[in-house]
């Protein structure tokens, strides 16, 4: 019964959504058959309530699914380099093909992705096992070499004012006919709920699991390769997103336990509201102008995730 109120709630987000904005979008003008209405609804505010629904969903699954596997519940895409390698191929791609279509991007985006994830795999089985903190700051440090590196480019290149603004968290420029790669997201979804049993078996240990017939590492290099997918045709359409993949799994796991496969649907409800709320409070705190959401959500998301480590610290 609880899950059916969070979907009654994200419904009546998405309704607000697509009324809130910088022009005149009502349900009277609809009625009364106004054009532009009309063609602002279908074009902009549908398209962007849309991504909004599947980005925060894919995120927070993502960064459930990491912290799952990895036994760290302050892992994520963020925390672990895999959107800094992301933005690196976006890069490379920049330089290379300035004239490059959106799907090459998104293609070099998900290849670097997940090298850069595997990469960090290969360095976490190496680290120092004690304290659960070790990991993410590993992972911080190595996406900010990453990032250096994108950004020493960036800069020889003067390429720094495009990659930024096109990467900056914006869901201001979605419209129809150049959101559509995020659709990706769906099948993603499906293939990893599928896979829910076995990541939830695979969260127990490699050791453990591998007793009981899995092949743990299979299983993670094809768990990883659609998280990687994931995330990467997020951050294609729609930029960065800081803290949702780590303070969105957590809030879950507090109100309904750690077991992932019956939560990951309830992980995917609470991502998608909190960047509707998020989004509607960009358009709506300084209007008519609009703040990028990537600040509202780091701004909420920073203050929660302090939060989480004061509650684990007391803990």
């Amino acid at each position: 019964m609880k899950k059916v109120w969070l979907i009654l709630f994200v419904l009546l987000l998405a309704w607000l959504s697509l009324f809130v904005g910088v022009h005149d979008v009502s349900v009277s003008g609809l009625m009364q058959g106004d054009e532009l209405q009309w063609l602002l609804l279908v074009k902009t505010r549908v398209p962007r309530t849309i991504s909004l629904i599947l980005a925060g969903g894919m995120l927070s699954v993502c960064g459930k699914i990491m912290q799952h596997l990895m036994q760290n519940k302050f892992v994520s895409a963020g925390t672990i380099g895999m959107m800094d390698s992301a933005r690196l191929g976006i890069l490379l791609v920049m330089l290379l093909f300035p004239n490059s279509s959106t799907l090459l991007r998104a293609g070099v985006a998900f290849i670097f992705a997940y090298i850069g994830v595997l990469f960090f795999l290969s360095l976490s089985r190496i680290l120092p096992k004690g304290d659960p903190m070790i990991l993410p700051l590993t992972g911080v440090m190595f996406g900010n070499i990453i990032g250096a590196v994108a950004s020493f480019f960036a800069y020889q290149f003067q390429l720094v004012q495009n990659l930024s603004s096109w990467l900056q968290g914006n869901f201001s420029t979605v419209m129809e006919g150049n959101y559509e790669l995020i659709y990706v997201t769906v099948p993603v979804f499906i293939i990893l709920y599928l896979l829910a049993y076995q990541m939830t078996v695979a969260g127990l240990g490699e050791e453990l699991s591998t007793s009981l017939g899995m092949n743990y590492q299979l299983l993670q290099f094809i768990v990883f390769a659609l998280v990687a997918l994931g995330s990467s045709s997020v951050l294609i359409m729609v930029g960065n997103i800081p803290f949702l993949g780590v303070v969105v799994p957590n809030l879950v796991s507090l109100f309904y336990g750690d077991h992932l496969k019956n939560t990951m649907s309830i992980t995917v409800i609470f991502g998608s509201v909190f960047m509707l709320i998020c989004d509607i409070l960009s358009r709506v705190l300084i209007a008519p102008y609009e703040i990028p959401v990537s600040v509202v959500v780091g701004m909420i998301g920073g203050g929660l995730f302090l939060f989480l480590l004061v509650r684990r610290r007391k803990g």
